[in-house]
């Protein structure tokens, strides 16, 4: 008589993390907490309108055009090509198609390819907080050591001496980001110059986050590190379609960079991605054929600020000044000593509106009494949002 078999539970392996510190975003939790409460949503950074129409058909035609199969893993060259020429005509630096532009899947995805293919373990790496939060993960993910430099509180200007003093031998890549998120200041020409000078005689390569170059305002010039020749030879520069043509969910950006480091890059990036959406690409290559979109978007989310912040007036909170990006950051010190994530869910469990605390964006939780809203919203989500702030 055979003897009857015991069932045995199935049973997952333990695993150890390659970031145990990460838990779920800030983002992720404000977002959820806003459709609990029904709140207007200006944490998280993506615009709640539509992209333009024409953009829309020029994807779909390519779609229909048969274009819907593997692309060069670079990307597309007429989409590179296209990027090389408004990188050219914008900042006076000729990028070259072939060799050293790549079309990536967002900007998000550049950041991680060029943190993995030149960092080691044991390298350091200098990001200036408060600062996207992916930054720190990717550079633990490459084994390399992360340097937390503090931007100057409340205007978020770069301190170059402190970044000098945060360099050492070890040091292999600075991360930088202008126009800011979530601090909206934006590098001025003499930051730039000074930033170059410090790192000439050293062998730090430059990523320049650039996701929100042509959200600027009052006047003031995008200073893109291509533009400065001693930091376009050691940068990668990154930027992204998703934030400038308002389809975040699309996930296309690039990366322009020397030959040298893009051989590098698309080491990494064949074989992260291999490649991106193909009929997304020749969408972008035909509707980049018109530089209005781009041009005329700082006038555009301009407009918005501007509402945002006359309204604002009817409130207690006291906004700081937002130079670039979508984003405006507010100091609530005159109405409330809550900590910044428990006054972000007071407002949006009890006046309806989200918000992200900017000590989300610090690693180790620093406290200014400051919140971040995003302004890429329709005016009249701004206009509830202002009514609803209006009680404070």
């Amino acid at each position: 008589m055979q003897t009857p078999t015991v069932p045995v539970a199935p049973r997952t392996p333990a695993l150890r993390s390659r970031l145990p510190q990460v838990g779920t975003t800030v983002f992720t939790v404000m977002s959820a907490l806003a459709q609990q409460h029904d709140a207007v949503n200006l944490g998280q950074g993506f615009p709640d309108f539509d992209g333009d129409v024409r953009l829309i058909d020029a994807v779909n035609d390519a779609m229909r055009a048969g274009l819907n199969q593997y692309p060069p893993m670079a990307g597309v060259p007429a989409l590179r090509a296209a990027i090389a020429a408004k990188v050219e005509a914008l900042y006076g630096h000729r990028y070259d198609a072939d060799t050293e532009v790549t079309v990536t899947a967002g900007a998000t995805q550049a950041i991680l390819t060029a943190v993995l293919c030149c960092v080691h373990p044991g390298d350091e790496v200098i990001v200036l907080e408060p600062c996207y939060d992916s930054y720190g993960p990717n550079i633990e993910l490459a084994g390399g050591t992360v340097v937390r430099v503090p931007l100057t509180p409340g205007s978020f200007r770069p301190d170059l001496a402190r970044i000098a003093a945060a360099i050492t031998p070890r040091t292999r890549l600075l991360i930088i980001n202008t126009p800011h998120n979530p601090g909206a200041s934006v590098w001025t020409r003499q930051e730039m110059q000074q930033l170059a000078e410090l790192l000439r005689p050293t062998d730090v390569l430059l990523l320049s986050d650039e996701v929100y170059e042509h959200m600027v305002y009052d006047g003031r010039p995008h200073v893109s590190a291509a533009s400065v020749p001693e930091l376009a030879a050691r940068a990668f520069i990154v930027s992204s379609f998703g934030k400038t043509y308002h389809v975040t969910g699309w996930k296309v950006g690039y990366v322009a960079a020397p030959a040298p480091l893009s051989a590098e890059f698309r080491k990494v990036h064949q074989f992260n991605v291999f490649t991106v959406n193909t009929p997304m690409q020749h969408g972008l290559a035909r509707y980049m054929a018109d530089p209005a979109p781009y041009l005329e978007l700082g006038a555009f989310y301009q407009r918005k600020r501007d509402l945002f912040r006359q309204g604002l007036q009817a409130t207690r909170l006291s906004p700081l000044p937002s130079e670039g990006s979508y984003f405006q950051c507010v100091d609530y010190s005159a109405l409330s000593d809550l900590p910044e994530a428990e006054f972000c869910r007071f407002l949006t469990a009890e006046i309806g509106v989200a918000a992200i605390p900017l000590s989300a964006f610090y690693a180790e939780g620093f406290e200014q009494r400051v919140v971040r809203f995003c302004f890429a919203k329709k005016d009249e989500t701004l206009q509830l949002a202002l009514q609803r702030l209006a009680r404070l």
